[in-house]
């Protein structure tokens, strides 16, 4: 497969506007092209592992070196590099302005510390970042995406009326919006901690993006996004809503958000952007073709199943979802040779099944309802 570069907003939905709407025509198929005319420089980008290494042929890397991004939680577990990070740790985050232009990074704007620039998208921008940042850090024991202080940078107002928000492999980008369908994209916490985590995807599992791998490479960046979200509000897992976008939409929308971990498929039904296609069970899995007129095998579709799953888990447990339930998809993620990059449904909850026995062997309600979240998707883990 090339290269692909994961953004917020698939494909369908903007090809779905530009059909209906003439006046947006030229703005969403610049966002479609622009997406074409980079492909293949997030997966370039991927390989580039912590040390200029990259990984050998199936993924193994180098016996002498570490596994990129291997997991640095506070409790060490057999089998991975943990450590605990230092209370002085803090990130390290630029924002840049692409002043409507696309030449990334765009003019520096705001580093670590400085004061706001009276720009919300900057601030919106730097804050995500710290709060993404601080997930990770806190949460988990991790030094920002690869688990070694990795440079946070963020360009934003990139092109004119673009919808939509990406990882390109080495930063963030976001658009303003076309004012009619989608506001701006920094808006959203859960959307920026959402395209971050493509980048800690990149350096832990490396999960390829298409099929159930893909589909597993969206749902943990929703998970994250999620989690990083509720963690600013301080919600347990029944206060949170589990919408993804919710801030993008426009009044114009018939909808609430992009997807919906609680309840897949229900998020928005409307005229122009169709009826939510995902699904909550894999009953209902879309089998489609790998190749990016179909989502690249509905990677943004798909991901319904696992998300759901994770809802299960962590509302079964109770409590902060960040806790122990985001805990055990981290460590299925972050442990060096948990996940093979084409890993499908079934491989990662069997993977998530080891994390959770291994972390919370004391505990065993944990993995009582990791087996139950699994089993309410259709998905029976040995």
């Amino acid at each position: 497969m090339t290269g692909t570069r994961c953004t917020i907003i698939p494909g369908y939905l903007l090809a779905r506007i530009a059909e209906a709407e003439p006046q947006l025509a030229s703005a969403m198929e610049f966002t479609l092209r622009d997406s074409a005319d980079t492909r293949g420089r997030r997966e370039i980008e991927a390989t580039r592992w912590p040390g200029g290494h990259a990984p050998l042929q199936g993924g193994i890397m180098p016996p002498t070196m570490p596994a990129p991004g291997a997991a640095t939680s506070t409790v060490p577990r057999p089998g991975d590099l943990s450590g605990v990070l230092p209370e002085q740790a803090s990130p390290d985050r630029r924002v840049h302005d692409a002043e409507g232009g696309t030449a990334l990074p765009g003019r520096l704007v705001r580093t670590e510390d400085d004061p706001q620039t009276g720009d919300g998208a900057v601030s919106q921008a730097y804050d995500g970042l710290g709060s993404t940042w601080d997930l990770l850090a806190r949460a988990y024991g991790r030094d920002s995406l690869d688990g070694d202080g990795l440079l946070l940078r963020a360009t934003v107002h990139y092109g004119r009326d673009y919808a939509n928000a990406f990882w390109d492999g080495r930063q963030m980008v976001f658009g303003d919006g076309d004012g009619v369908y989608f506001t701006g994209f920094t808006r959203s916490l859960d959307v920026i901690a959402h395209e971050l985590a493509h980048g800690l995807v990149q350096y832990t599992a490396g999960l390829t993006y298409v099929g159930q791998s893909g589909a597993l490479n969206e749902s943990v960046c929703d998970v994250v996004g999620s989690l990083v979200s509720q963690r600013v509000r301080d919600q347990v897992a029944t206060e949170a809503d589990w919408l993804v976008g919710a801030d993008l939409f426009t009044d114009r929308v018939q909808g609430v958000a992009l997807r919906s971990m609680a309840a897949p498929g229900t998020a928005y039904d409307d005229p122009v952007l169709g009826r939510d296609p995902q699904p909550a069970h894999l009953d209902d899995y879309v089998d489609l073709p790998h190749d990016a007129d179909h989502d690249n095998g509905g990677v943004h579709i798909n991901s319904g199943i696992p998300n759901k799953a994770f809802h299960l888990f962590a509302t079964g447990l109770g409590g902060r979802s960040w806790e122990r339930a985001g805990q055990v998809w981290y460590d299925t993620l972050a442990t060096r040779g948990r996940l093979p990059r084409d890993v499908g449904f079934a491989g990662f909850a069997a993977a998530t099944l080891v994390s959770a026995r291994e972390r919370y062997a004391e505990e065993p309600e944990v993995v009582d309802a990791l087996l139950q979240a699994w089993a309410g998707v259709g998905l029976e883990v040995p």
